[in-house]
């Protein structure tokens, strides 16, 4: 149940000094109730661990004789409990700021709290489908839409697009037909069917070529071959965004837009009943953790996704790790779990 303020300065009372501080935050800094009550909280911990820190029954006497070592210490304790990293967080910087007031009461000479960070929070690695769910995704039709319609052509060589050359669902809707500068209008990507590439622009208006599959190709040319029936080619070209030069198209003739892009793909995964939840970066992650294990070139993938920093793209190798510890487990007879007796 929550506490009020009252409540948690009360249970560690006498502490002036948290009494005082909690005061000058509600009335000269005119923080939220709920903000203080926060704050509250916060400061009776520290109170208790300075209790057992100095074993006195005055919870602010202990503040003065507090080190940085101490604040260490609590953080730790703190970790050691499951709290989170951004909690843990929270706890130092309202600890710091009472500190900072102590100090302007002359209670402390230094800030114990300075120069303490959080503990950093784990990294979560991308989402990525296995190859065979990943190909069924861009492949099969979806069994609640007719195939052959003009929708469905376009959905098939979108998704197809978007696993084969591992693009931003931004770029992929950035692409045009072909490459076209007309009346202040400039394409930010568009295919070369001749090199079997796609160009597209992505972060910081950097331009990259990756390859594209021919299963991908093979899509968009029968994409192509319907897309005509929705070009709307007497619309001004820049208030329409480039809309009769775009490669994927809405049934209204206009371009694409990502979140066009996200609900189709989403809608499409789930008629196919894959668990995942799919959203146009798990392609972009499958495409290169896919590459990556069939190649181990971390350079050329990061090339291929537009990373500026490797670190960027490191993050695959633990993907890569995580399937050779599932082979590893599944076939080295050392590595099998003893029978329960």
């Amino acid at each position: 149940m929550p506490i009020n303020n009252d409540q948690a300065t009360d249970h560690i009372a006498p502490s002036t000094d948290i009494d005082a501080y909690l005061n000058s935050l509600r009335y000269l800094r005119r923080l939220s109730a709920l903000t203080v009550s926060n704050y509250a909280r916060d400061l009776a911990e520290l109170a208790v661990f300075c209790r057992a820190l100095s074993n006195q029954n005055d919870a602010s006497r202990g503040f003065a004789s507090v080190t940085h070592a101490n604040i260490r210490k609590f953080a730790a304790q703190l970790h050691s409990r499951g709290l989170g990293p951004r909690s843990i967080a929270r706890k130092l910087s309202a600890w710091r700021g009472f500190f900072d007031w102590l100090g302007e009461k002359v209670v402390v000479s230094s800030n114990p709290v300075d120069g303490l960070k959080a503990p950093k929070r784990g990294k979560p690695l991308p989402k990525a489908l296995g190859a065979d769910d990943a190909i069924r995704l861009v492949a099969s039709p979806n069994p609640l839409q007719e195939d052959g319609t003009t929708m469905a052509a376009c959905n098939h060589a979108m998704f197809e697009l978007l696993y084969s050359s591992g693009l931003r669902v931004s770029e992929l809707a950035g692409i045009d037909v072909r490459y076209t500068k007309k009346d202040g209008y400039v394409s930010a990507g568009w295919i070369d069917f001749d090199a079997g590439e796609v160009t597209v622009t992505g972060k910081g208006d950097r331009r990259r070529s990756v390859p594209v599959g021919q299963p991908a190709l093979n899509a968009i040319v029968e994409w192509l071959s319907l897309r005509n029936t929705l070009v709307k080619a007497d619309e001004p070209t820049q208030a329409s965004q480039g809309n009769a030069f775009a490669l994927f198209l809405t049934e209204r003739g206009t371009r694409v837009s990502p979140r066009v892009v996200q609900l189709r793909l989403k809608a499409h995964a789930r008629a196919l009943d894959i668990p995942t939840d799919v959203h146009p970066h798990v392609l972009r992650h499958s495409f290169a953790s896919h590459v990556l294990q069939g190649s181990g070139d971390l350079r050329a993938v990061q090339e291929m996704l537009g990373h500026t920093s490797i670190s960027s793209t490191q993050v695959y190798t633990s993907l890569d790790f995580q399937r050779l510890a599932q082979v590893y487990d599944a076939a080295h007879p050392r590595a099998k779990k003893l029978p329960n007796k």
